[in-house]
């Protein structure tokens, strides 16, 4: 954990200086350098366990979609840590975890890998939504996206085949290095497109 020694001298950011704002920002950019691969696996740990009833937990399910990739393309690590973390959000946000995963990635990687990330579960109903009573085709709005091939490519070769307890799964240290290298530094600040 990085040790801050300089703080701030204002109590309310309407008071804030240019130079506080300047060090904040520095303070800020040292630690996503050195802790946000740390914060985002410590995360992914706490998968180990969690399951709804499927054969495999969070955590497997999610080291077996990134290991089908790294074996596709193993050159490819932006796509093998959007794998590993497509599914961060199952536990902090169910409801809507492909945001929740597309916003912890969107600074490190390119918008095509972001989009899939965000859309990865409308993309996945494909398979199993017409028995809940859903429009399983919804995807198909999204034909034309210079994503969408990637995304079905995703959903198709590494997401929707990786609950299989039988997988031969690479364990987590396998991607660590990957993990740290593409959060290392953060590519740009795009804010979400609405």
């Amino acid at each position: 954990m990085v040790t801050i020694r300089d703080h701030v001298r204002f109590t309310d950011l309407k008071e804030a200086s240019p130079e506080d704002i300047r060090m904040l920002a520095r303070n800020e950019s040292e630690i996503q350098r050195t802790e946000m691969a740390d914060f985002v696996l410590g995360h992914m740990r706490l998968m180990d366990g969690a399951n709804s009833g499927f054969q495999v937990d969070r955590l497997q399910h999610s080291l077996q979609t990134a290991t089908r990739a790294y074996r596709d393309d193993p050159a490819d690590e932006e796509l093998i840590v959007c794998a590993l973390l497509h599914d961060i959000g199952e536990l902090m946000a169910p409801v809507d975890h492909p945001s929740f995963a597309a916003s912890i990635v969107r600074p490190y990687v390119s918008e095509e890998n972001t989009w899939m990330v965000l859309m990865h579960g409308v993309f996945q109903g494909y398979y199993y939504w017409q028995h809940l009573g859903r429009d399983n085709t919804l995807r198909e709005m999204h034909r034309g996206h210079p994503a969408f091939e990637h995304t079905v490519r995703f959903c198709e070769r590494y997401d929707a085949p990786a609950f299989d307890p039988a997988y031969d799964t690479m364990p987590m240290e396998a991607f660590e290095p990957m993990v740290r290298r593409i959060f290392a530094q953060p590519a740009t600040f795009r804010p979400p497109r609405g």
